[in-house]
């Protein structure tokens, strides 16, 4: 990622100037579907909010992971626990 969550805020704060949304893509080498989609997602949070939402992002991951891993390990132990030895 070229951006950090603060660098994409302080650009969406400039489309509400006198800038146009064409105008801030040029500026900043982006495209305007990047643009909509980052505003669709940071529109109105401050730098703060928007650490404390990669943060969130990153621990979710985290969780996703191990619950995977729990339930494959769940998973082994109804197997050997099924099998008639």
């Amino acid at each position: 990622k070229r951006f950090t969550e603060s660098q994409i805020i302080l650009i969406l704060r400039e489309a509400e100037g006198e800038l146009t949304v064409a105008e801030i893509c040029r500026k900043h080498v982006i495209t305007p579907v990047t643009f909509y989609r980052w505003k669709k997602v940071y529109a109105g949070m401050d730098v703060n909010q928007a650490r404390e939402l990669k943060h969130l992002r990153d621990e979710n991951g985290k969780l996703k992971k191990k619950l995977a891993e729990l339930v494959v390990e769940n998973d082994d132990l109804r197997f050997i626990n099924g099998k008639k030895w």
